[in-house]
């Protein structure tokens, strides 16, 4: 998958893109510099995908819960506050992660070595005049 999106005007037919392309995965890793648009390009995915509340990063709660459509859960992480990985085992993580729902995962490179193998990495990567790439995988 590899996705541009030129300007803020872009990213919700990029996540149109992006849902389009998701099949059957349940678990994308977001890679990307702070600033790169991980949580933008997140909450454009939710509102596609139906949620209707507020979707912002859960920077200090760590993870935030989202209904999308009838029943189906989306878990967001934000691992940007972890300062060592045994933090991650005090709120239940792998309870999420293989719950079977849709779990969106922000700076997973603090917690790499608990990411489970069918983990989708999705790299968000800033270039000239504010474009962005998304790219999987």
């Amino acid at each position: 998958m590899n996705i541009e999106i030129k300007d803020i005007s872009d990213v919700k037919p990029a996540a149109q893109a992006f849902v389009q392309q998701m099949g059957n995965d349940k678990i994308f890793a977001f890679y990307g510099t702070m600033g790169a648009g991980k949580t933008t390009f997140i909450k454009a995915i939710c509102e596609e995908l139906g949620v209707t509340e507020n979707v912002t990063s859960p920077t200090f709660a760590i993870i935030s819960e989202y209904c999308a459509g009838i029943g189906n859960l989306i878990y967001h992480f934000d691992f940007y506050r972890i300062n060592k990985i045994e933090e991650v085992y005090d709120f239940g993580y792998q309870d999420y992660i293989y719950s079977g729902n849709l779990c969106f995962i922000e700076w997973p490179e603090l917690i790499e070595p608990l990411l489970p193998e069918n983990v989708i990495k999705v790299y968000i990567r800033e270039i000239e005049n504010g474009m962005r790439t998304v790219s999987t995988n």
